[in-house]
């Protein structure tokens, strides 16, 4: 997809905060307050130095109730900022957790080949890395960039109304921190880009090594990923090193500028004061004193501003990313006027359907399968032919390029992803138990189930012993992806949760590959007492698990080659036979 301009990326982050309209105003009044109240604090100051007419000679009176004015004026100023900073960072945070929620909710809704083909590093990154920079440059920007516009604003109208042709002189030199600050900025947001993509891409290859880190032991492969990493981390190093330091040039730079601009006014101040006649604008020393504190005041923002916009350009490089992630376009939506699959009988039909994932390399062409309710379909084959795609077309994971796929007789498009999918089990070969107790993985499919239901269930999958084993039995917490369950306990897990849920129609792919031959037998008898009245597709490598099945189709290079029952295959001594006999041969 392509890469949005800087301009759409404002224009995305202004829409952002449109539902927050109140309380941006609100800050923006208090930023006001703020201002004000700096700006008058100097004038004060300078009132006082003035009523310091001469030793023993000192209105005490005038001072004290100038004292009085300053401290109020101070305390307000401090209470409006307090609250504009609060009401600031409730507007970052408000906007952070609908952007994170939009793109959370997007991820859920992205189609497959888009899962597929971006790593999941890169995709959480985007979601967590990217989001938090965003919320800092958003965050001081809020802070910073009311406050300082209107200060520059504020400050250049007082300084002109004390003494414009030293306020002229302020302003014609301070702009020079500006065009620094810009000149810099373009050169650092292509480097900010740089290396949030290289945090991704660093993401995406320590969560590859944690989550196969048995297997980086296995074949000895730290030293190797050890080096990845460190090249990886090297050109991250660079790059950022890169951006910090020519983003670091600003403030120095326009501290610089800030500092000819104090000088300019502290000698025109004070030849004024010396020569009267030359400048003849009314002046006092006072004035000289606010006109300083002013000048401190007008190039404080900008130097401010200049960080600022700093760091919006990582901010801004940062939420381009979320945003092309949630500009991504969606699976194809359910028809609008798609039915409700309500518990289907079972007959399911693939009529000339073509699919292929890249469309320059065909998997399965002009395919046509017909499953009878309550039929058993095995469906094998050597590894590539297409099983794993199948099973990916039936739950409408993809949808087929040509042809069409029903349920009792309802093409699967005319109806509503989630009413299909409810009436499917499916067990896969790869395990997913999310982190919570036992139980709460177990009910992912019927929420409301009993105790009861929840320990028949588990008996019936042959789980209830090793659950009861452990330290809490069903409300035992285990960690991410089963965290030290073996491999066959967490698919006896996810077996359960068919087992309880019951649904009119399944899919078996490879679901006994991890289990032990003594507990598969029993498996196989109560998956064969599940599938009793429902329609079953069981993907299987071992072809000993399939004799049973009403149909076996075999399948190669995305075709159906053969289709019977396992005599009539063994009978015509073709694929299926070779097949079945090389993994008994000796």
């Amino acid at each position: 997809m392509k890469a949005l301009s800087k301009r759409d990326v404002y224009k995305r982050i202004f829409k952002q905060l449109a539902p927050y309209r109140a309380q941006v105003a609100a800050t923006i009044m208090l930023a006001l307050v703020t201002v004000a109240g700096n700006l008058w604090v100097p004038i004060i100051f300078g009132d006082v130095i003035d009523l310091v007419i001469s030793p023993g000679n000192v209105n005490f009176s005038a001072m004290t109730e100038k004292f009085w004015l300053l401290g109020g004026v101070i305390g307000a100023t401090c209470a409006a900022q307090w609250l504009m900073n609060v009401i600031n960072n409730k507007i970052t945070y408000e906007v952070v957790r609908d952007i994170r929620a939009a793109a959370f909710a997007h991820i859920q809704v992205l189609p497959l080949n888009y899962i597929d083909s971006h790593s999941y590093g890169d995709v959480v990154s985007r979601n967590i890395a990217d989001v938090d920079q965003f919320a800092d440059g958003l965050l001081m920007g809020f802070t910073q960039l009311f406050t300082g516009v209107l200060t520059i604003i504020g400050t250049l109208v007082l300084m002109l109304a004390i003494n414009w042709i030293i306020a002229l002189i302020v302003f014609f030199i301070t702009p020079l921190s500006l065009f620094v600050a810009r000149f810099i900025a373009k050169r650092t947001y292509s480097l900010f880009i740089d290396a949030s993509r290289l945090r991704g891409e660093q993401t995406a290859f320590v969560e590859e090594m944690i989550d196969n880190l048995k297997v980086v032991q296995a074949f000895n492969r730290e030293e190797l990923n050890g080096q990845k990493f460190d090249e990886i981390n090297q050109r991250l190093t660079k790059t950022s090193l890169k951006s910090i330091f020519y983003s670091s040039l600003t403030n120095p730079c326009t501290r610089f500028v800030n500092s000819i601009v104090y000088a300019a006014v502290a000698l025109s101040g004070a030849l004024t004061l010396i020569f009267p006649s030359v400048l003849p604008v009314a002046f006092s020393v006072g004035r000289l004193t606010t006109l300083l504190s002013y000048s401190n005041q007008y190039t404080k923002p900008f130097n401010e501003i200049s960080g600022v916009v700093t760091e919006l350009q990582n901010a801004v490089a940062c939420a381009g990313r979320i945003f092309e992630l949630i500009d991504e376009p969606a699976q194809q939506p359910d028809a609008k006027d798609a039915l409700e699959l309500e518990s289907a009988k079972g007959d399911v039909a693939f009529e000339g359907v073509t699919f292929s994932y890249d469309p320059q390399k065909p998997l399965i062409r002009d395919l046509n399968i017909r499953a009878k309710a309550g039929q058993r379909v095995a469906i094998v084959g050597p590894t590539g032919c297409g099983k794993t795609t199948l099973i990916n077309l039936l739950m409408r994971f993809y949808d087929p390029q040509s042809g069409s796929i029903s349920v009792d007789g309802r093409d699967t498009r005319s109806v509503t992803r989630r009413s299909l999918r409810k009436n499917y089990g499916m067990v896969l070969q790869d395990t997913w138990l999310k982190s919570g107790t036992v139980r709460e993985n177990i009910i992912m499919g019927a929420p409301d189930a009993t105790d009861e239901q929840v320990v028949a269930a588990a008996k019936a999958a042959h789980a209830h012993g090793f659950i009861m084993q452990m330290e809490h039995g069903y409300d035992t917490v285990i960690g991410e992806d089963g965290g030290s369950l073996s491999q066959g306990q967490k698919q006896l897990l996810c077996i359960t949760r068919i087992m309880l849920c019951l649904p009119p129609m399944l899919i078996l792919d490879e679901a006994t590959s991890s289990i032990d031959t003594r507990t598969e037998m029993r498996i196989q008898n109560a998956f064969a007492r599940l599938m009793e009245g429902r329609t079953s597709f069981i993907v299987a490598h071992r072809l000993s698990t399939i004799k049973e099945a009403d149909i076996i189709l075999v399948m190669k290079d995305g075709n159906i080659i053969e289709q019977g029952t396992h005599v009539q295959l063994l009978e015509k001594r073709g694929f299926y036979f070779n097949l079945y006999n090389s993994q008994f041969a000796r």
